[in-house]
């Protein structure tokens, strides 16, 4: 039996970082956050200056980071905040379905949402130095729609993909919980 990577996939603000600490603790998962990663880059590395403007890192300088995260993590992975283009999901479904039993959760909640979970995000202060800026987060969820949603709808489909699509609207977080553990079960 393959081993089980979930990419938790969604918009700002729609609980991904949260949703996949819980079942970490809950079920022991490896936890790759790739933004936990990158924002620890320093902050005059190339990578750091093109998140610090709210832009995608590209893909090829992603691979090699992921790929080293996934070696160095046993078990059962959660992936959140990867793939974040077509080509991402192309490559990680290309060098990792043999290997992983490859489940997408899709967190799906509309842009209204996320924004206002971005600002009580700022407003308890646990916002990030990104969240701060609204021309960013404006820049982040329009790169959202036009790079990561392509994403999204090419793995709905892909061979190899087992994809859950899940509202996560609610606002009791022990109900969107349960949604997305019944979607990985």
């Amino acid at each position: 039996m393959k081993q089980k990577m979930i990419l938790l996939m969604g918009g700002q603000g729609v609980g991904k970082g949260t949703h996949a600490r819980a079942l970490v603790e809950r079920d022991g998962y490896g936890y790759i956050e790739t933004g936990a990663i990158l924002r620890a880059l320093p902050a005059e590395s190339k990578l750091a200056k093109i998140i610090a403007r709210g832009e995608l890192v590209p893909d090829a300088d992603l691979f090699d980071v992921i790929a080293d995260a996934i070696s160095k993590t046993s078990g059962d992975i959660i992936v959140d905040g990867f793939p974040r283009t077509i080509g991402q999901a192309q490559w990680i479904v290309k060098n990792y379905a043999d290997k992983f039993d490859i489940r997408v959760i899709y967190l799906n909640v509309p842009q209204d949402i996320m924004l206002a979970r971005i600002q009580k995000r700022i407003r308890e202060g646990g916002g990030r130095a990104d969240d701060a800026d609204d021309a960013i987060v404006r820049r982040r969820l329009d790169n959202f729609f036009k790079t990561t949603m392509p994403a999204i709808e090419w793995l709905r489909t892909a061979d190899g993909v087992r994809f859950s699509d899940v509202d996560v609207c609610d606002e009791d977080f022990n109900v969107n919980f349960m949604r997305v553990s019944n979607a990985i079960a």
